[in-house]
């Protein structure tokens, strides 16, 4: 498939979802009065359907569902490993501790904004740590001690997770553990905005170093020899890629699969060069993720499936039949 038909459909594939994101819910809005809605017409009970509760989180399912591929697929690169995912430098483990550390000091009731500065907090320190490790030496970056440190700082937060949750009451456990599976329930437009925020920035940065991130793929000698500043593109590719992961793990918990699948099935459909793998990965988990919030909404209509399980449970089989494709038969 070529990239602008690829690009074309995803584009087309994100306005349906919106629409439909938008439009199905305990409350259905046809089509046409959700285009009544944003051109400025419809009921106040439409109104505020659309506007207050839908619109921000198909908004929000969009931005951070991007932010995760394009993470993922500079991760890749970075990495040179298909298997790598945005939380692979032990983003998840910060900001988890950082969310039960709130959840389990009851702060969460005092402000809604509680839980995601704590989650992005943890991140943030999750990356300082790993950072500080791989450059503890004061030479190179190496990948391989990035991702042994990642390792290492995911378990320690692991351990203290279950040290607090172990000695915390039943109710904390239930909010902790809904939290770590994801949700877009929380949305509105202060999240979305600090997600639009950290997000179109960065994705605008990683896009512009899509040339630097095909050489880095072959090799950091060869793209060192072909004049790419390999030591500066690492630190800030990495870093821009940690911070946008951080900001959706905050503002909408853990959501797996989404920075592995979606840029490994868009670089089977139009390979690795990331001048166009970048941009269509961010189009493609936007899409990706509008559509698994939806199904959470409306399967078990009117019990909300955690996104998490959602992306699982379709990423899973997705993702084996890519990996079969792409080894060929045996």
């Amino acid at each position: 498939m070529s990239r602008s038909a690829l690009g074309g459909l995803l584009v087309a594939a994100l306005l349906i979802s919106l629409l439909l994101g938008v439009g199905f819910g305990s409350v259905p809005v046809p089509t046409g009065d959700v285009l009544s809605v944003l051109s400025g017409g419809g009921t106040d009970v439409q109104r505020d359907i659309v506007m207050n509760l839908r619109l921000p989180r198909v908004l929000l399912g969009m931005l951070v569902g991007g932010s995760l591929a394009l993470a993922g697929a500079t991760f890749q690169a970075l990495l040179r490993n298909p298997l790598a995912e945005p939380y692979i430098l032990g983003i998840s483990g910060g900001a988890s501790l950082g969310a039960v550390s709130v959840i389990a000091l009851g702060l969460v009731s005092a402000s809604s904004w509680a839980l995601p500065l704590a989650a992005f907090a943890g991140a943030l320190l999750a990356i300082w740590l790993v950072f500080r490790v791989a450059t503890a030496t004061g030479r190179a970056m190496d990948v391989r001690v990035l991702l042994l440190a990642g390792v290492v700082i995911a378990a320690f937060f692991s351990a203290c997770i279950a040290f607090i949750l172990s000695i915390s009451p039943a109710r904390t456990v239930q909010t902790a553990v809904q939290w770590s599976m994801g949700s877009l329930a929380g949305a509105s437009w202060g999240s979305v905005l600090v997600a639009a925020v950290y997000t179109l920035p960065a994705a605008g940065v990683l896009i512009a170093l899509s040339r630097p991130l095909n050489l880095m793929s072959i090799g950091e000698e060869t793209a060192y020899y072909l004049g790419a500043d390999v030591e500066g593109v690492k630190r800030t590719t990495l870093l821009i890629a940690a911070l946008i992961t951080a900001a959706g793990v905050a503002v909408a918990g853990i959501i797996g699969f989404v920075g592995l699948v979606v840029p490994h099935a868009v670089r089977l459909l139009i390979g690795s060069d990331h001048r166009a793998l970048l941009p269509l990965s961010f189009l493609g988990g936007a899409v990706f993720l509008t559509l698994a919030d939806l199904a959470a909404r409306v399967v078990m209509d009117p019990i909300e499936v955690p996104i998490g399980v959602v992306t699982a449970f379709v990423g899973v089989p997705i993702f084996l039949v890519l990996l079969r494709r792409s080894v060929g038969p045996t």
